[in-house]
């Protein structure tokens, strides 16, 4: 597609949105109609662009415009209840979804080092010696043994607490130090990788290995894509340091940064989801099978919000950005 052919068909509707906007509040019952008619053609404009010519300087241009035609229709003065529904409904499915890509490889790297150093630790004595003595290795693996009693060391309510803390410190270190080129994202992924690895070795090796999948599964699952999506976001961050593409540095870090103040508050959110099953449900008396699936309808329930809610918010112009009200202005910049 020809971008500056599109530009030259679409400008006057662009314009034409633009002084509506400048005059919300104000407009006559047509003007309000073409106002949201406007509103849904351009969001239209701006997901050809993404998809076909992302024009980077084009796309900021028409994004600050839906977003602020989006406010002219949905009330400038949205009540809180609102701007959260909005949050959970646009932008941060919409972040979930254009960055995708990052975090399912993310999630596929990590899983295959997972595997690969299980087996390779599982099946050689010498590497499951160094890990630890005779003595510890059955205290650990034993049934009743600390593997198991870890989930029920303290009250459901404090341990979900504790364990939604230490998650959001491990997705925060993924989230904000991607900065640095990204290498603090890969040693957490690393040691989050091999610290699973070794669990299962070790349960494993005392024949117990569906045992630590009943202790794992249940929490892990939604707990683990968090992660995953929090390290691909750090990723995608220190790779636009590296690599800002046709916009200026700062200008790329500024709105991947404030993408990166999206995912943190969103995935606060699924951490506290996972932290409440990993403190009520993994160490409850539910059969196996029921606490597993209770883990599998959560992950498959953010999937689906990915997927589903995420791919929609993105085709209609939603770019994963904070409110344009509190992202600040742009200088603008030669294409």
């Amino acid at each position: 597609m020809d971008v500056d052919v599109f530009v030259a068909a679409h400008q006057a509707e662009w314009n034409r949105l633009r002084d509506l906007v400048g005059r919300a509040g104000k407009l006559s019952g047509p003007d309000a109609d073409e106002l949201v008619t406007l509103y849904q053609r351009v969001a239209t404009h701006l997901s050809i662009i993404r998809s076909v010519a992302p024009d980077p300087v084009l796309v900021a241009q028409l994004s600050g415009l839906v977003a602020k035609a989006r406010s002219a229709v949905t009330g400038s003065h949205s009540p809180a209840w609102r701007e959260v529904g909005l949050f959970f409904t646009h932008r941060f499915p919409a972040a979930l979804y254009l960055s995708r890509r990052w975090w399912l490889a993310s999630a596929a790297a990590s899983i295959a080092v997972m595997a690969i150093a299980a087996v390779w630790i599982a099946g050689d004595p010498q590497v499951l010696a160094s890990l630890a003595s005779p003595e510890e290795f059955k205290d650990l693996t034993a049934p009743g043994g600390k593997y198991e009693t870890y989930y029920s060391s303290d009250p459901a309510g404090s341990f979900a607490a504790r364990v939604w803390t230490n998650n959001a410190w491990v997705a925060a270190t993924c989230l904000f130090l991607g900065v640095v080129l990204g290498v603090p994202v890969i040693y957490a992924l690393w040691a989050n990788s091999l610290n699973l690895a070794i669990g299962a070795a070790l349960m494993s090796s005392a024949g117990r290995l569906d045992v630590f999948f009943g202790l794992i599964l249940p929490h892990g699952l939604l707990e683990l894509t968090a992660v995953f999506v929090a390290a691909g976001t750090g990723l995608k961050l220190g790779w636009t340091v590296i690599d800002p593409g046709r916009r200026s540095r700062t200008a790329a870090l500024g709105e991947q940064g404030r993408s990166v103040v999206v995912m943190a508050l969103g995935l606060t959110v699924v951490l506290l989801i996972s932290g409440v099953i990993e403190g009520f449900v993994t160490p409850s008396g539910l059969p196996t099978w029921a606490r597993i699936g209770i883990g599998v309808i959560a992950e498959i329930a953010f999937l689906l919000y990915v997927f589903i809610v995420g791919r929609r918010a993105a085709k209609a112009g939603e770019v994963g950005d904070v409110d344009w009200r509190y992202a600040g202005d742009s200088r603008p910049e030669a294409g």
